[in-house]
């Protein structure tokens, strides 16, 4: 059964989010946002794909206008599809945003590095998305949550929970209903367990927002649609979920398929058209992996595949085969080609086991962004990247061509001091 929540109306041709509506599909653009032609191509080649919701970067004051531009355009096209304003490290920006866009999503961990500030900022920003008719996603992610919250409860699932407590209980003392709530992470597990505290506390003080659902950096190809099935579909089958994103280092239209089939799967949304092996996969994905993460079975049965048996219980935190590879999806801040560092560094590092390595678009939240990885990869532009050993650099300004030799070297001594192969 559907977890009932606030109903959200995003738009002026409204998307209805929550209150016992079907699951909204939603994905990101990862072009400049002062490409404004390129980010429109993309708008319009997501649309044709499904996209209900697009959600657009907006990396400081000098691109509210540029994403305005997108929207104008959009609508003077007849595309009424809601645009989502991303922001972080910026209140002033979310503010004025704030007055162009149908929705802003802020990251409380980085909406201003004085938490008292961060507050008053986001009271303010309350009373300019009233009077404009604009909704709020507080959207926590795992990696940056900030040190008011990982000193009070650690870097865990709880601690996300928490984090958006705080902001909900702003939002109800406000009277304030437009607000959708997303807690995201690489770790499935940490993910569905966040998700289901937050549940839990919102029923426990009255006012149940609705939740947007999905695994933060999950890769690409077999792997990343896998592991947003076994996160997303567990979520969804205890009736957790109003609207979805699948997040993938890829074309973002290619995210768009697997979200319409979870859409479709838990809320009778229309199927979309999938070739056989794909469907076969999530279909695997999401009988298994929410049986996975609860506890219900400790193994797939032999008769399923061995590679997605293997696939279904590393995306489950189970049993590792291979490698745990976190990658961004890439978004407006990215910083040099996401999707070839990414091929690169699992082409040269797929020999490891047992080993978590963060793949990130960018210097402004890749750092954060890892907390899971046991390596970092970042891309600081200028052709350069960052190597980091948990959340520490250890090389900075490495040519892009010489990068992931050097990571390979890194991870190979490491595992000499430590006795490993």
């Amino acid at each position: 059964m559907r977890l009932i929540t606030e109903k959200v109306s995003v738009g002026s041709s409204p998307v209805i989010i929550g209150g016992g509506s079907r699951i909204v599909v939603q994905t990101m653009c990862n072009t400049h946002t002062d490409d404004i032609g390129g980010t429109l191509a993309q708008c319009r080649a997501m649309v044709r794909a499904g996209a209900e919701m697009i959600r657009i970067t907006v990396p400081g004051l000098q691109d509210v206008p540029h994403i305005k531009a997108i929207r104008d355009s959009l609508r003077a096209e007849g595309i009424m599809v809601p645009i989502v304003a991303d922001i972080h490290f910026s209140a002033q920006t979310a503010i004025e945003v704030a007055r162009v866009v149908d929705k802003v999503r802020i990251n409380p961990g980085n909406f201003h590095k004085d938490h008292n500030q961060a507050r008053e900022r986001f009271r303010e920003l309350i009373e300019v998305c009233r009077e404009c008719g604009t909704a709020i996603r507080i959207g926590i992610n795992h990696g940056s949550l900030g040190e008011y919250i990982t000193n009070l409860y650690g870097n865990t699932p709880q601690a996300m929970a928490e984090a958006a407590m705080e902001w909900v209980r702003m939002c109800v003392e406000a009277d304030f209903r437009q607000v959708v709530i997303s807690l995201k992470s690489s770790n499935t597990v940490s993910m569905v367990q966040g998700y289901r505290e937050l549940v839990a506390m919102m029923q426990r003080e009255g006012t149940v927002f609705p939740l947007h659902v999905g695994v933060t950096e999950a890769g690409g190809g077999d792997s990343g649609r896998i592991k947003s099935c076994v996160g997303i579909a567990t979520l969804l089958e205890e009736g957790i979920g109003d609207t979805v994103r699948v997040s993938l280092t890829e074309d973002p239209v290619n995210e768009l398929p697997v979200a319409r089939y979870l859409a479709a799967r838990y809320s009778g949304a229309p199927m979309p058209q999938l070739p056989e092996r794909e469907l076969a996969m999530l279909d695997a994905a999401c009988t298994w992996g929410p049986k996975l993460l609860r506890h219900e079975t400790d193994e797939i049965p032999q008769d399923v595949d061995p590679y997605l048996r293997d696939e279904i219980m590393q995306a489950a935190r189970r049993r590792f085969y291979k490698p745990e590879y976190i990658a961004c999806p890439g978004c407006g801040r990215t910083m040099y080609d996401l999707q070839k560092a990414y091929r690169e560094v699992m082409d040269k590092t797929s020999c490891f086991k047992d080993i978590v390595i963060a793949v990130m678009g960018c210097i402004v939240n890749g750092p954060g962004e890892m907390a899971d990885a046991d390596w970092g990869y970042v891309g600081e532009g200028g052709g350069k990247v960052s190597i980091y050993k948990k959340n520490v650099p250890v090389l900075r300004h490495v040519p892009e061509d010489e990068a992931p030799d050097r990571l390979v070297a890194l991870i190979r001594a490491d595992r000499k001091e430590q006795g490993m192969q």
